[in-house]
C-alpha cells in the first residue's frame, strides 16, 4: 500500500490483528450510544483539561456495563494522581502505554459498524475495544494530561510490513526534536526505540500542533502543514469539544 497524498489525507485501512469475542451483554441501539457519548464528551472536554465526573462514569456504565465504570474511573485516577505527574517521561510513557493496552482490539466494522472511525478516550474506554488509531490517541490524550509536552508527542501512520503487511498506527515520544523517538504500540507492546521497529515503516505523523512526512527514524520529517487538514483528527477534536 502506498503513502496517501499529503494534500488529501485519507482514512487507512484497519490492520489486521487478533480480534476481541464480541462481549454478551446487549448494547444498545446505534443513535443511543452516540448520543450518549456525545453528551458525556461534551461536558468532559468542555476545559481543556481531560476529566469525568462520577455521575458522567455512572451514566456510562449503566449502558456499558461495570467494565466501563473501572476503566473510567481507574484513567481520571491515573491522570489525577499527582504522584503520576511527578513520575519522569519514561516512566509515564511506560504506565499509559501499559494501562492501554489492556483494552481488547477490535475492528471499526466490528465495534462501530463503520469502515474507518477514531474514537475519543472516553469512547475507546466506555466500550472496552478498539483498533490502532484509538490505541494511539488515547495514549497521546493521557500523556497530555500528565503533563508531557506536545511537542514530544507524535501519533504515526505507518506501515506494518512483517507480520500483517498492513497500514498501522502508533504513538511517538521524542525526547528532543532530533532525537530517535520511541515506540509506544497495540502490537508490540513493550516501548522500543524506532531503529528496533524495522516492521514500521513510517509514512506521516501528526500532533496538536503540526503534520511531518515521517520518513527518517531520527528527528521529526518533512513539516506538512497544520494536522487540520486530517479530516478524521479534526473531527475528533470536534466531538472532544462538543463542537458541532
Amino acid at each position: 500500500m502506498g503513502a496517501p497524498p499529503v494534500v488529501s489525507l485519507v482514512p487507512y485501512p484497519d490492520v489486521t490483528s487478533a480480534k476481541s469475542t464480541p462481549t454478551s451483554r446487549a448494547r444498545p441501539p446505534a443513535r443511543v450510544i452516540a448520543w450518549l457519548l456525545a453528551l458525556v464528551i461534551a461536558v468532559a472536554f468542555a476545559q481543556e483539561a481531560v476529566t469525568i465526573t462520577d455521575a458522567q462514569i455512572a451514566k456510562l456504565a449503566t449502558s456499558f456495563g461495570p467494565v466501563a465504570k473501572e476503566r473510567l474511573t481507574n484513567w481520571r485516577t491515573l491522570m489525577n494522581n499527582p504522584k503520576n505527574k511527578a513520575l519522569s517521561d519514561r516512566q509515564k510513557l511506560e504506565l499509559v502505554n501499559d494501562f492501554m493496552n489492556q483494552t481488547p482490539f477490535k475492528s471499526d466494522k466490528e465495534h462501530w459498524g463503520k469502515e474507518d472511525y477514531w474514537a475519543t478516550p472516553i469512547e475507546f474506554l466506555s466500550t472496552n475495544g478498539g483498533d490502532c488509531e484509538d490505541f494511539s490517541i488515547a495514549k497521546y490524550f493521557t500523556l497530555r494530561a500528565l503533563g508531557v509536552p506536545d511537542d514530544k508527542l507524535q501519533i504515526t501512520y505507518v506501515k506494518e510490513i512483517k507480520v500483517f503487511n498492513e497500514a498501522h498506527m502508533v504513538l511517538a515520544y521524542f525526547a528532543t526534536p532530533d532525537a530517535e523517538p520511541v515506540i509506544l504500540d497495540n502490537i508490540n507492546k513493550t516501548i522500543q526505540p524506532a531503529s528496533n521497529r524495522g516492521d514500521l515503516v513510517p509514512v506521516y505523523s501528526f500532533n496538536g500542533s503540526g503534520l511531518w512526512l515521517a520518513k527518517q527514524q531520527q528527528g521529526r520529517g518533512q513539516s506538512a502543514g497544520s494536522s487540520d487538514r486530517i479530516g478524521h483528527w479534526k473531527d475528533l477534536q470536534n466531538r472532544m469539544k462538543g463542537a458541532t
